[in-house]
């Protein structure tokens, strides 16, 4: 398996930030990519205000087409500096990727220019103002898709279609993720692939994830950066693990904090449906009693908890053998049986594309654990070998418990 991070290296927003980048000087103090995000700003605003600049990125898109090493320079010098700060932030998210793809690489190619003669090859072609469409009205679609602007440029669409037929030849199941607004798109993609005869992808559509604040725009300057979520949810987890555990060490609630910031952002976003719209909820992500990822990582630490403090008592021997004939419990039993599912589970997201039937069962789990902690006696059980079979209980809970987090991208603390 490959995962591939596909970079918008030469499109229209491309151009504005090149654009730009030599217009208005870079705060190289901040993180590059808020640098960039800040000119692009500022460069809409010039755009709305003064529309005949609109030319001046139209030739620079034209620019780029042609090969002209000057403009290709400076839109990959705006590309690298946004890139390297996409990928700090990715660290940050625990979001790994194998490779980043840029699109200009199948226009350099020739890559682009082959798959526009291969659509034009079936006859679906047409002159639409001077723009080259494709008909898929026998696919259900009754928009054209533009492939070739009057100017003779190339749009994303375009690249992105001589993109997968580089990644059918490369493997044998292709999953694209999209955000919500390319619901269209990403049909129109399909449909011309299917085509043309060349494999189409499997396509997962995310809706939005909103904040309390309202909607937001990269455009008009109205949004709260990846970095802004995560420093806030960071410092908010820092304050509760202030509150609970007042006796520990700076460097412990720093390193608690972040492993439960993290998972807050991760686990809100992916316990929902990937077609649900969501609006991400800063109370109930942090909560270490109910729905989100701290609730899951607090379960795991208490299990860990449990077994640290029966070692210490002497009162467990992992390498013992056990009778699991003894659980007999109702809780003790849903206990087993949940965690027994746990294989099928991750069978059924994967082969579904929807990760938050891992995230649910993650949460239904801690539920089942915690049940068996609150009616059941552990530690304090007088049969020994009751005991001895109920701490082995504890043992796969959290092994589990640290399997599902970790699947999910999410850290599995020992200590909360």
């Amino acid at each position: 398996m490959e995962v591939q991070y596909y970079v918008n290296d030469m499109g229209r927003q491309i151009a504005v930030v090149s654009w730009a980048c030599e217009r208005f000087e870079l705060d190289l103090s901040k993180k590059s990519d808020a640098a960039i995000a800040d000119v692009y700003i500022k460069a809409n605003v010039e755009l709305d205000k003064n529309p005949e600049y609109v030319k001046e990125i139209d030739a620079l898109m034209e620019k780029v087409e042609a090969g002209d090493v000057k403009t290709i320079e400076n839109f990959n010098k705006a590309v690298s500096l946004a890139v390297a700060g996409i990928k700090e932030t990715l660290l940050r998210l625990n979001v790994v990727h194998d490779e980043f793809v840029n699109e200009s690489t199948f226009l350099k190619s020739g890559a682009v220019h082959n798959i526009v003669e291969r659509i034009k090859a079936t006859g679906r072609t047409k002159m639409d103002k001077g723009a080259l469409v494709v008909d898929l009205s026998d696919y259900g679609f009754e928009k054209t898709l533009v492939i070739q602007r009057s100017n003779g440029t190339s749009l994303y669409t375009t690249r992105d279609l001589a993109y997968h037929e580089w990644k059918a030849g490369q493997a044998d199941r292709i999953i694209d993720v999209f955000g919500a607004d390319h619901k269209l798109i990403s049909g129109q993609l399909r449909a011309t692939l299917n085509a043309i005869g060349i494999k189409e992808p499997e396509v997962v559509i995310f809706e939005f994830v909103s904040l309390p604040e309202g909607s937001m725009s990269t455009r008009r300057g109205q949004f709260i950066s990846a970095d802004d979520l995560f420093d806030r949810v960071t410092e908010a987890a820092f304050e509760q693990v202030e509150t609970r555990r007042p006796e520990t060490s700076y460097e412990f609630k720093k390193q608690v904090a972040e492993t439960v910031g993290l998972g807050a952002v991760r686990y809100d976003i992916v316990r929902v449906s990937p077609e649900k719209s969501t609006v991400f909820n800063w109370k109930e992500a942090l909560d270490f009693e109910k729905q989100g990822a701290p609730y899951i990582q607090y379960s795991h630490a208490r299990a860990c908890s449990i077994l640290e403090k029966a070692k210490e008592e002497a009162a467990w021997n992992p390498e013992e053998k056990i009778d699991p004939s003894l659980l007999v419990e109702d809780s003790e039993i849903d206990l087993i049986k949940k965690m027994a599912v746990f294989d099928s589970i991750i069978d059924l997201g994967a082969r579904e594309l929807k990760p938050h039937i891992l995230a649910i069962y993650a949460r239904e789990l801690a539920d089942a654990f915690n049940q068996f902690y609150r009616f059941v006696p552990v530690i304090a059980a007088e049969d020994e070998k009751v005991r001895a079979a109920r701490l082995a209980l504890v043992d796969c809970a959290r092994i589990v418990l640290a399997n599902s987090l970790d699947t999910l991208g999410i850290g599995a603390p020992e200590s909360m």
